[in-house]
């Protein structure tokens, strides 16, 4: 196997040949991967399929590619004269531990388990603590087996190893079953039955072994039935040394776990290469050796580490080499997010991926973030926090139910779309494009719901917006939420002159909680809203409250709240906020504006980059002196930096505090922030409905789905107002004290 890459600024293209193994490569705007069978065949059927890959990258300006591989010392200079570039290669190890590091920063449903007793998703994606990862094992199955400890993105080792691997399963199955395709031993190994050639604990007697309570399905002796080998079928003997390979595998790597304190095992190579039979034979092995402690971890993207690495090592050996580093590009020092409508298919995770008898290409695409994204401080748990409400690879229904949802809601946002950008004249034709790419899309996930990890309604709206964007829809909903603003920063006015007429406390909080309840309603994402929105005249803000239901509420905490609020007062509170128009103006801003009354400082997190109708950080700030003009109250507060903007870092209706803009996380510390306000569908039901915090909490929202508000046993424009009380308040620069 060898991979090269060559860059130019911002843009890196990574080619993946392999000769013994599937795989793929990595990026800053796009990968792309070639894959090569393991017969290897002479390099000259490879040479004329090489610059087919390059047609999209001009090779202008570029001088040198980098390239890294177990092979490519045989084939470097070929690469050299093949591209008329100087070939710089790489140590494979050193960029295959940096593209790993790499993909467990950046790609939250990177790592997986196999479960194969699930009935309905056997791959179960969970996201690892970049903090708290190390120090980790790589098992590499490959000819044989290498396994490297892991400690930082430049400090590991091998540390042992085996020459049982995957080149012992191909030599002794073609022995065995005159068999010499990897992938097809794979198939007969799926069909066979192992208790046909091995000895199993139940086959035994004695007393020592009933002393030593074994299970009768253990095997005590492989391959110990073979004394009449007529009646032995291939398949069964297949099955048998893939399990006799896989448990040694699995013991060793236990082992070596144990010795060196290794946290998780990360397993790859060409022996695994998505192949659900080897993921289930591994993930036994170690789970049994480990008495249940550890489990096979395996990696979505796993071709392509080698590659990443490559173009990260290349970086900073120029930046080494410069005078001026600090001139350089430092993508891969800022966080990065996958781009799934980039993905061809070899880029997206599609179990089995076979090994290829021709030169075929493939493009696994992520996006530089351009900034630093890390955990939003005030959660209780990283380990424990799941953004997402429903796991739609497991909910059969619901998932069912949510694609059929976004297939049907593309012609809305196609209209909005054309409305955006309705003087360019190729506009239909890129809609187009992208109402067909994204209902492919749809269809892939129909058939291979983890075809991008989880899947969840999070990602299906993050979807359609990379699309969006993907066919220069950078704001779909530009012209509505223009027009949304602009009425409603005239109308913001009126509406504190009647809550300003509440004179008793409790009356007037009740009063902001249901305007912003109300302000909720105005959401271009969701159908029932839009059809009120879309009748002649609109829907007002007093047409809105009238929407909100008598209490009790479907989930009504107000009293819990409205006690809070009389009681103490906040230093800090953050909210997180959804619409444009009427939602974060009529909505949000006269609730904050009632915390600031109260002296609490209060910061509004917007979206970075838009997505459906929500508003962004660029156009509140926009409206800022508007708002302020009309408000004496606020502008004194933005005076005194107590009303601050700021942005999570994202571009989703949802919210993944996961990855939330530095910057904001670290205010969040030395503001001693102590109250959390998240609001919206998105935002606060079908992501961190069941996130918990270490400080107070309110999540709001109006349920605008039937089909939704069916499951949680409501109606359409059911409320959901929950708070809860946290277990710690930040006492600023980084210090916490008992509630």
């Amino acid at each position: 196997m060898f991979e090269l890459i060559h860059f130019n600024n911002c843009v890196i293209t990574c080619i993946t040949v392999l000769w013994e193994a599937g795989g793929g490569p990595p990026p800053l705007a796009s990968l792309h991967s070639a894959n090569r069978g393991c017969d290897h065949r002479d390099a000259s059927t490879l040479v004329p399929s090489v610059p087919t890959v390059f047609n999209e990258c001009s090779l202008q300006g570029i001088e040198s590619t980098v390239c890294t591989g177990s092979n490519i010392d045989a084939y470097q200079q070929m690469i050299s004269d093949l591209l008329s570039l100087r070939c710089v290669k790489l140590n494979e190890m050193e960029c295959l531990v940096k593209g790993n590091n790499f993909l467990l920063r950046n790609v939250l449903d990177e790592s997986f388990i196999y479960n194969h007793k699930s009935e309905s998703c056997n791959y179960v994606f969970q996201t690892i603590d970049p903090s708290t990862v190390f120090p980790y094992l790589i098992v590499n199955i490959s000819t044989g087996v290498s396994i490297y400890k892991v400690e930082s993105d430049d400090k590991f080792e091998r540390i042992g190893g085996s020459s049982i691997g995957g080149g012992t399963f191909h030599g002794l199955g073609n022995l065995l079953a005159n068999c010499n395709d990897f992938d097809k031993l794979m198939q007969l190994a799926e069909s066979g039955d192992h208790r046909n050639v091995d000895v199993l604990v139940a086959d035994m007697q004695g007393a020592m072994l009933e002393s030593l309570c074994l299970g009768d399905d253990l095997i005590a002796g492989s391959f110990g039935k073979c004394e009449d080998t007529t009646k032995i079928g291939k398949v069964d003997l297949i099955r048998s040394l893939l399990l006799m390979i896989s448990n040694s595998i699995g013991q060793i790597s236990v082992l070596y776990a144990q010795m060196t304190k290794a946290k998780s095992i990360f397993v790859g190579g060409y022996f695994v290469r998505n192949h659900a039979i080897s993921m289930r034979t591994i993930s036994y092995a170690i789970n049994y050796w480990s008495h249940g402690k550890m489990a096979a971890r395996f990696l979505r993207h796993e071709g392509y580490t080698a590659a990443i690495g490559a173009f990260i090592k290349q970086n900073e050996n120029v930046a080494a080499a410069t005078l001026h580093p600090s001139s350089l590009d430092k993508c891969h020092e800022m966080s990065w997010k996958e781009h799934y409508a980039g993905c061809s298919a070899l880029g997206r995770f599609v179990p089995t991926a076979p090994l290829s008898s021709t030169f075929e290409a493939g493009r696994f695409e992520m996006e530089c973030c351009n900034m630093k994204l890390q955990t939003f401080p005030l959660l209780t748990s990283y380990e424990d926090y799941i953004p997402d409400t429903v796991n739609l690879n497991d909910d059969v229904d619901a998932r069912t139910y949510w694609i059929s949802c976004m297939e049907n809601s593309v012609q809305k946002t196609l209209t909005k779309a054309l409305e955006s950008d309705r003087h360019s004249p190729d506009a239909q034709q890129r809609a187009d494009l992208f109402r067909d790419r994204y209902l492919s899309h749809l269809k892939i996930l129909k058939q291979k719901s983890f075809a991008y990890g989880c899947c969840n309604v999070r990602n299906l709206l993050d979807l359609r917006e990379q699309i969006l964007n993907e066919q220069l829809f950078d704001d779909a909903f530009l012209c509505q939420k223009q027009m949304e603003n602009g009425m409603a920063v005239q109308e913001l006015p009126s509406v504190l002159q009647v809550i300003d007429a509440i004179d008793d406390f409790r009356e007037r909080q009740m009063a902001v909680c249901k305007g912003i309840l109300a302000g909720n309603v105005f959401d271009w994402g969701a159908k029932e809203a839009v059809k009120m929105m879309e009748t002649h005249g609109g829907l007002s803000f007093s047409a809105a409250l009238k929407l909100i239901p008598e209490r009790p509420w479907l989930v009504d905490e107000l009293d819990n709240w409205l006690s809070a609020v009389s009681t103490k007062r906040y230093r800090c509170a953050a909210i997180f906020v959804d619409n444009s128009g009427g939602d974060v103006l009529l909505g949000v801003i006269p609730f904050a504006r009632e915390l600031l009354k109260m002296g609490t400082k209060v910061i509004v997190v917007c979206n970075w980059s838009p997505a459906l109708n929500d508003v962004t950080y660029q156009e509140l700030i926009a409206l800022l002196p508007e708002i302020c003009s009309g408000d004496q109250i606020i502008a004194d507060a933005v005076k005194e930096h107590r009303f601050e903007i700021e942005h999570s870092g994202q571009g989703s209706p949802c919210l993944d505090l996961r990855r939330v803009n530095a910057k904001l996380c670290e205010k969040i510390k030395k503001d001693g922030i102590d109250l959390v306000v998240i609001e919206g569908m998105g935002r606060a039901l079908h992501t961190n409905y069941y996130a918990e915090f270490a400080c107070d909490s309110l999540k709001v929202a109006v349920i605008k789905t039937k089909w939704l508000a069916d499951r949680l046993g409501g109606a359409i424009f059911s409320t959901i107002f929950k708070f809860r009380k946290g277990t710690l308040r930040l006492k600023g620069k980084n210090t916490a004290e008992e509630s």
